[in-house]
């Protein structure tokens, strides 16, 4: 595998870089199709924001998604859900996806929230080894790309993915969820 200037291995052969529920993820996929694919890379922490990142490694923000978890409440009960789109975007959090989580109010979870909750480090989240249940949102060209990079979990390491992965996660549904207005990194 071949994005940017990183030193990509199985992620299945290093889950010393990885979040422990991404471990547990990774390995779940072992056996399915194009889960081999998973590739992992070992970056500076202190470079995990996209735009850091990006710069750094010579990767096109095109091959990088960012995950972002929101909080969906109706009658008195918060649900969470991922949201993945490419850095190029921004998931249209108060349109369409709170329409598709059928919402009266969404809105980013606050960091402590997401950390305690999914087990990862904030800037690092990532689809994979959510909490059971919880809905990912994958936009469609997150899904139509050969490999994306996203979070591992940890601040130290990235996961490159083949799209199609992303897009058939249990939880997975694939909508035009990116507000396509947007064309840099913010």
């Amino acid at each position: 595998m071949a994005i940017g200037t990183l030193d990509w291995t199985s992620a299945g052969m290093r889950p010393d870089l990885l979040a422990e529920p991404v471990a547990r993820a990774v390995a779940e996929l072992a056996g399915r199709d194009g889960a081999g694919d998973v590739a992992v890379a070992e970056i500076d922490p202190e470079l995990a924001d996209t735009a850091a990142f990006c710069e750094r490694y010579g990767v096109d923000p095109g091959e990088s998604a960012n995950c972002v978890i929101v909080a969906a409440r109706r009658a008195g009960e918060t649900r969470y859900a991922a949201c993945l789109v490419l850095a190029t975007t921004r998931a249209d959090v108060n349109g369409v996806v709170r329409r598709h989580l059928d919402a009266r109010k969404i809105s980013f979870a606050p960091m402590d929230d997401a950390v305690t909750l999914t087990g990862m480090e904030y800037g690092g989240i990532t689809p994979l080894g959510l909490p059971a249940g919880w809905p990912v949102l994958v936009d469609e060209a997150v899904a139509a790309h050969p490999a994306v990079v996203i979070g591992s979990g940890v601040r130290r390491s990235k996961l490159a993915v083949p799209g199609s992965l992303l897009a058939g996660l249990g939880t997975a549904r694939v909508l035009g969820l990116a507000n396509r207005s947007e064309n840099e990194i913010k």
